[in-house]
């Protein structure tokens, strides 16, 4: 997992032409490596209470597992959440009816991958309201993705998510923009 200075992601974000918010940013970094149904990527919270900000890092996935890549649920193809900034795309519900989670409100384009192979790739354009979660893969720590994601933004340990939903709460946000970049 790289490490991200906050300067570099302001530069990534005026790179990309993107809004950064110098309060509170969700931010996903999809590898480059892309290994199949492995915790490869980053997910990022940002936030500046007063003058001093501060930058978590987790491991988590951007990418559907291998269940979900093989047994589609949509007959187009797999879900692969394009890079992009989703304003107030996500907001606190219920994932799959069980536990709080930041549930997709709003929108989002997704790739669909309908090759049933191992590994997520770049397809045809869907935009939709899909259920992209961002969520916690299960209780502890989860070694790979398998069915955790049809295409959400999950975490791989749980405690970790649990911290994100508390700091989410805490900033008083009702409705979450997230940032998907590819890594750089």
């Amino acid at each position: 997992m790289k490490a991200y200075t906050v300067n570099q992601l302001k530069a990534e974000f005026a790179r990309l032409g993107y809004v950064w918010s110098d309060t509170f940013n969700l931010i996903g970094i999809r590898s480059a490596a892309d290994a199949p149904n492995k915790f490869d990527d980053t997910f990022i919270l940002y936030r500046k209470i007063g003058e001093i900000p501060d930058i978590y890092t987790f491991p988590n996935t951007t990418n559907p597992g291998t269940t979900y890549l093989q047994r589609l649920l949509n007959p187009k193809g797999a879900a692969v959440l394009k890079p992009g900034q989703y304003v107030n795309a996500w907001s606190f519900g219920l994932h799959r009816g069980k536990y709080e989670a930041l549930c997709q409100v709003r929108p989002v384009t997704v790739w669909r991958d309908k090759d049933k192979d191992l590994k997520s790739e770049v397809g045809p354009e869907d935009r939709g309201l899909f259920g992209i979660n961002i969520h916690k893969a299960a209780t502890g720590i989860s070694a790979l993705i398998n069915g955790n994601s049809a295409g959400c933004q999950v975490f791989q340990r749980s405690a970790d998510f649990d911290f994100v939903m508390k700091l989410c709460k805490a900033s008083g946000i009702k409705q979450f923009t997230y940032t998907l970049l590819n890594e750089f």
